[in-house]
């Protein structure tokens, strides 16, 4: 899309510098005023030709020819660029739309109860909870700063009770079969963020599924473990204040349910009580 959007730039501005030189050649050669010339101008790239203004001499007649090959051309090139970019950027709210649409499967199914069990390791958790108590008062800002406080966090999860690692790797075998039925939708491949999450939530799989005493771990492997729930930690995070944006907007209702489900509010409860 950048480099449709970078195009109709070009074109845009060869369109102005043509029109405007056009312009000024027709108000010099033929005497013309600004609002006569600019007509001339426009008529002659758009080749119509009314006869009601036509050029008289050669400078006129050679400034003619110019506008109608690059004028036009470059007004061509103004429609076509304009027209695809309308294109891309629907195609690109369509895919977006299935893209949270599996996302909001994926939380419901398996993020939110990852996040409960990956933040309850958190060792940073109260330096980092205030800013994910998504409200429905929250603006775009308040979202990106959300972000900006992720990228700074530390993502350190204290793994000494291993009895979550068995809960984990229970829990995640038993939803393998259904984090591969989202790889079926092609929307996924296309959306890298996202992919991430499934990539990082796999291997967290695997890796706890080869082992079979958890109490009997390494320290060194302990710390492996723990960087592989760290990494799925952060990614998920990431696309979950991007999800909860993208309901905030679309899709009010349900994110009215996303937030009393928000799994870093101790006090999050799914039933109004009003």
């Amino acid at each position: 899309m950048s480099e449709v959007k970078r195009r109709l730039q070009i074109f845009f501005l060869i369109f102005i510098g043509i029109t405007v030189l056009g312009t000024l050649g027709f108000m010099h050669f033929e005497s013309l005023s600004f609002t006569d010339a600019f007509y001339f101008n426009i008529v002659t790239m758009s080749t119509v030709g009314y006869g009601d203004i036509h050029p008289t001499v050669t400078a006129s007649r050679l400034l003619s020819i110019f506008l109608i090959v690059l004028g036009g051309g470059s007004f061509l090139g103004v429609i076509a660029n304009g027209t695809e970019l309308i294109l891309l950027r629907r195609e690109a709210r369509n895919r977006m739309r299935k893209i949270n649409m599996v996302l909001g499967i994926f939380f419901s199914e398996t993020g939110y109860r990852l996040l409960t069990i990956f933040s309850r390791c958190d060792t940073e958790m109260k330096t980092i909870r205030q800013h994910l108590m998504v409200s429905t008062k929250w603006t775009g800002e308040h979202f990106i700063a959300a972000q900006r406080q992720l990228k700074r966090h530390k993502f350190n999860l204290d793994i000494s009770d291993l009895v979550e690692f068995k809960d984990l790797r229970d829990f995640l075998t038993s939803r393998r079969r259904a984090l591969i039925s989202l790889l079926e939708n092609p929307a996924i491949i296309e959306d890298e963020g996202f992919s991430e999450v499934l990539l990082a939530v796999f291997h967290l799989t695997d890796e706890l599924e080869c082992r079979e005493n958890f109490r009997e771990l390494p320290p060194s492997d302990v710390r492996h473990l723990a960087m592989d729930m760290s990494r799925a930690y952060r990614l998920m995070l990431e696309q979950w204040l991007y999800y909860l944006q993208h309901l905030k907007v679309h899709y009010p209702y349900i994110f009215s349910l996303a937030i009393r489900k928000n799994p870093f509010d101790p006090h999050a409860k799914a039933v109004i009580n009003l």
